[in-house]
């Protein structure tokens, strides 16, 4: 990694052709190291600010001892701005693919703990050994029921019923009960 810079009375097509040769050369070349890659965009940044400055130039007045530099075409047309899409594309895609996946992350695991939401009045069935929880809903009328899912009304649970972990509520923070269902008997 090394900074160059230049300095000098230049008329603005002078100015214009240092600067582009110079912001071609840092999209080029800037990229190959590891600090490089961090610091690279924001000297881009300070070079385009300084082009515009050159831009608002007054153009050459008198001709000059010597015809000025030819600016060539913008940076953007050149092949080191092609070649430098490269980076500047992973780098943007590197800068939007982490709200993405934030997004896709909240999105997948909306609840945020990864339990179902049960509803009272609808019936459930645990795929652990009690006491752990792995809380699943059933349908009331299939074998696979093991309870009905209600509201307290109380502080606890009525006798014999079962807490289910606040995660299992709507809110995440209210326990709801669970009533053990009665089998028939064959």
């Amino acid at each position: 990694m090394r900074f160059l810079r230049r300095q000098g009375v230049l008329c603005r097509t002078c100015g214009l052709a240092v600067a582009r040769g110079m912001q071609a050369d840092t999209l080029v070349q800037g990229w190959w190291g590891p600090l490089s890659m961090l610091i690279t965009p924001f000297v881009l940044l300070l070079n385009a600010g300084e082009l515009s400055r050159i831009r608002k130039l007054p153009p050459p007045a008198t001709a000059a001892w010597r015809p000025p530099l030819d600016p060539g075409r913008p940076v953007l047309r050149r092949p080191a701005g092609l070649v430098a899409l490269v980076p500047l594309l992973a780098l943007a895609g590197l800068v939007l693919a982490v709200p993405v996946l934030i997004v896709i992350g909240m999105a997948v695991d909306s609840g945020g703990n990864g339990h179902v939401t049960l509803k009272p009045g609808s019936c459930a069935r645990n795929e652990a050994d009690w006491p752990q929880q792995d809380l699943r809903p059933a349908d009331c009328g299939s074998p696979g029921a093991q309870f009905r899912v209600y509201w307290p009304d109380g502080p606890a649970c009525e006798p014999g019923d079962y807490d289910a972990y606040p995660e299992y509520s709507e809110d995440g923070g209210l326990s709801l009960c669970l009533h053990p269902v009665k089998k028939a008997k064959n």
